[in-house]
């Protein structure tokens, strides 16, 4: 199916979405499903309703290398259950836009890339706004509820690890193919299966979208 019907279909799921805060959407995937493109896309798409679209990732909110870290370098526990500030998404971002939030919100807190915080500007959501926010975990118990619509893509780890091949050939990764292949296979993918077999995200999941063709993604339910 064609990427704008998928998003036809999506806007029409959220106008039956009744309430009287910005609609939070959380798109969810293992890592390389593609949710960052799918959500800039989706966005983009969003645009044309006149609505204020919100547009957040994971990726702003992650902890310090400190704390990353701290069970080793590849433990996939401590991918898992300490790569991100969720309380931080909580309180910042998912419950300000929520019912009886401020509705001044921020978008990210933290750049990985440099390990340092962000003064990221105090932000104001109109009531009808939406927000479009991708990251891996994100219906993991403590953050499950805060969704008004959930969305994962899904996607085989052995296109996921396709793609991470690609990204490193076009230079968007720091090291060695070796290194990060390494650490996908020790750290993250042990890390991202325990998130799929103790959180059964698909099941949690309001809408799921087959993703190995960007462009023609598949809806699934």
């Amino acid at each position: 199916m064609e990427k704008t019907k998928i998003f036809e279909l999506l806007k029409e799921k959220i106008q039956t979405i009744k309430c009287s805060h910005p609609i939070r959407i959380g798109i969810d995937g293992v890592d390389a499903a593609g949710k960052t493109i799918f959500a800039d896309d989706f966005a983009k798409f969003l645009q044309k309703t006149g609505k204020q679209i919100i547009r957040a990732s994971i990726d702003g909110f992650h902890n310090p290398k400190e704390i990353r870290y701290q069970k080793g370098q590849d433990s996939p526990e401590g991918y898992y259950f300490d790569s991100f500030n969720n309380q931080a998404i909580i309180d910042l971002l998912l419950k300000p836009i929520g019912p009886n939030g401020s509705l001044k919100f921020r978008k990210s807190i933290f750049n990985y890339m440099n390990n340092s915080e962000v003064e990221s500007p105090i932000d104001i959501a109109q009531e009808d706004a939406i927000l479009i926010f991708d990251g891996i975990f994100l219906f993991r118990p403590d953050l499950v509820e805060y969704w008004d619509l959930k969305i994962f893509l899904d996607v085989q780890f052995d296109i996921t690890i396709q793609r991470t091949l690609k990204r490193i050939k076009d230079k968007k990764y720091l090291g060695s193919e070796q290194d990060i292949l390494s650490k996908y296979k020790k750290r993250y993918i042990p890390g991202q299966k325990i998130y799929l077999t103790n959180v059964n995200p698909k099941e949690k999941a309001d809408i799921v979208i087959e993703n190995i063709d960007f462009n023609n993604p598949i809806l699934i339910k």
